[in-house]
């Protein structure tokens, strides 16, 4: 496994420079929340940009391991809607945010945006899984997974356990399409801990990457989930897929933040080794 710091966390700074402290840090990757590089439309980041995007990571020593937090910008954007031109919008800021993401050399992209995928009526949810669809399609031609986030009911309401979101991908069927496991939402959502959600469905291979957060949405190590057993069942299983570190809030700052998870969790991968 390989943790990738979520670029939220220290989006003040300049992107070469949340490549740098990142590494420094410890990190193997930066997961990047597209908004971060262009607040109005960054599905229509030029070209030059993209190679001085991937050429800032590469010469950090850092990947940019996937994207996340994909239908923040542009705004207005929906799976769901009943208005056909909003849905159709929105599929192609999702067939172009995978095009950035193979472009960026990621491995990944995590479709959460829960505000972006609320169901009023059961067409609703047709459309969200057509969207899906689509998306592995898209997905599979570029070379990377695109991963379904579920989230808590309390954020959204579709999609909203990891046994759900496994009958959506098991149900589409294509291998470009997977879901994940966000520890935060998985302590707010969920009947069982997230050790014991990963030892139940990682054997069966639709989970394909894991965000690393506390359910009170502080970073690990900064609240009372213990990430022992969660990294000990993702060795167990032999996962060798990323850990994005993805705390909401960042205390005592997002530097500071990003430091304190890096050094609790290698101490705890060094415990578990």
């Amino acid at each position: 496994m390989r943790l990738s710091l979520c670029n939220e966390v220290v989006r003040d700074l300049p992107f070469a420079a949340q490549c740098a402290l990142a590494a420094g840090l410890g990190y193997a990757g930066l997961e990047v929340a597209p908004f971060t590089l262009d607040a109005e439309a960054p599905h229509l980041l030029p070209t030059s940009r993209r190679a001085e995007l991937r050429r800032a990571a590469a010469d950090a020593g850092i990947a940019v391991s996937g994207l996340h937090w994909l239908l923040v910008a542009p705004a207005g954007l929906s799976i769901t809607s009943a208005d056909a031109a909003v849905r159709a919008r929105t599929l192609d800021v999702m067939q172009r945010l995978i095009g950035l993401a193979a472009d960026l050399g990621c491995a990944y992209l995590v479709h959460g945006s829960p505000a972006q995928r609320q169901v009023a009526v059961p067409d609703d949810a047709a459309r969200a899984e057509a969207a899906m669809a689509r998306a592995g399609d898209w997905a599979a031609a570029a070379g990377v997974t695109y991963c379904l986030e579920p989230l808590a009911a309390r954020e959204t309401n579709w999609a909203t356990t990891l046994a759900e979101a496994i009958g959506i991908v098991a149900r589409i069927g294509n291998p470009a399409l997977r879901t994940m496991l966000d520890v935060c939402a998985a302590g707010n959502g969920e009947a069982e801990p997230a050790a014991a959600l990963l030892d139940r469905h990682l054997p069966g291979g639709h989970v394909a990457h894991v965000h690393l957060n506390d359910r009170n949405r502080r970073a690990p190590g900064q609240g009372g989930d213990r990430f022992g057993p969660i990294l000990a069942s993702l060795e167990r299983h032999r996962y060798a897929g990323w850990c994005g570190v993805e705390p909401f809030e960042y205390l005592p700052d997002g530097p500071g933040c990003a430091a304190r998870a890096a050094g609790y969790l290698h101490g705890v991968m060094e415990q578990i080794a």
